[in-house]
């Protein structure tokens, strides 16, 4: 559950603010291990190449579940409008039996590093990914990938197109979704030209998800021999990002009466909290559902001398 507080001093009216951008980019002009980025599982798969800037990839599902990833410092869910766009050059891909695929994108940590998560087996939940299938006899397949929270084959969304990525050719991808929908679309260019729009679709009832966490994600194979070995190169990662649940933040007192005002999210839940001491927080209720707009909350039983408040903003 996603917590961003807001400190607000009354003696001074000092604020402190903690948000995050809504824009995130990675060139790996510098290491990634030293820039937030952090590998899960088997290092050895993830290689900076600080001459080339990029990163060098081996996914290989003969190995346990690893993922070079960075926090969003947020979570996403179906009411938020975000997408993600990098450069993939896959240099080598060979798939066994019925195959796996290399990924690319986003999923909930905590879901994507629980023991029974297995991509190949069905217990995914939380995921919104570019895939490639390489060819084992039934041609080449690009995917963008969307499960939900219940992370099983009876609830996912994905596009996709009989394509093959060549080696050596570096392609644009970009996965977008749109607040209230509960599908994914992307496309694929090479040097600004259309490869691909993704355009057979395959539905099944998706409900909600949780997004918290960016990923190249090698994942083991399901043990029937369905596997996957891969290499290349992933470059140049924007993702866009719905606005903080914070945001234009006034403080100021009516009638003695502290009143807390800020631009609030639709889908966020908002608690005022407020210390004397900073040892222990009480909430100042009524929880308030954000409104997509100015929300105020007010502390109509404050200390008569002194309190420090701060906002608590939660995903139901």
């Amino acid at each position: 559950m996603k917590k961003i507080c807001l400190l607000l001093a009354f003696a001074g009216m000092s604020i402190l603010s903690i948000a995050h951008a809504t824009t995130i980019t990675e060139t790996f002009a510098t290491d990634p291990l030293q820039n937030g980025w952090k590998i899960f599982g088997n290092t050895n798969l993830f290689h900076w190449n600080p001459t080339n800037e990029n990163l060098e990839v081996t996914w290989d599902s003969t190995q346990t579940n690893s993922y070079c990833y960075q926090s969003l410092g947020t979570t996403l869910t179906r009411d938020d409008t975000f997408s993600l766009s990098f450069d993939l050059q896959v240099n080598d891909a060979i798939a066994l039996q019925y195959g796996a695929e290399l990924a690319v994108g986003l999923f909930k940590f905590s879901s994507a590093t629980n023991a029974v998560f297995s991509r190949s087996g069905g217990t995914s939940p939380n995921l919104f990914e570019f895939d490639y299938f390489p060819d084992t006899g039934y041609g080449d397949s690009v995917d963008a990938t969307l499960i939900d929270t219940n992370g099983d084959f009876g609830h996912l969304y994905f596009v996709y197109d009989s394509k093959t990525l060549n080696p050596g050719v570096t392609y644009q991808i970009t996965l977008s979704h749109t607040a209230g929908t509960t599908n994914i679309s992307g496309q694929i260019l090479t040097n600004g030209v259309l490869f691909s729009s993704l355009p057979f679709v395959y539905s099944a009832p998706i409900t909600d998800f949780r997004l918290d966490t960016l990923s190249i994600s090698s994942y083991q194979d399901d043990g029937f021999g369905d596997s996957i070995l891969a290499h290349g190169v992933v470059d140049n990662f924007v993702v866009t990002l719905p606005p903080p649940p914070i945001q234009s933040l006034t403080v100021a007192l009516s009638n003695s009466i502290p009143q807390i005002q800020f631009t609030s999210r639709a889908n966020w839940l908002y608690t005022l909290q407020r210390t004397t001491d900073f040892q222990s927080w009480t909430d100042v209720p009524p929880i308030t559902p954000g409104v997509a707009g100015m929300l105020l909350l007010s502390d109509t039983n404050a200390p008569a001398d002194k309190a420090f408040y701060r906002v608590r903003a939660d995903l139901p």
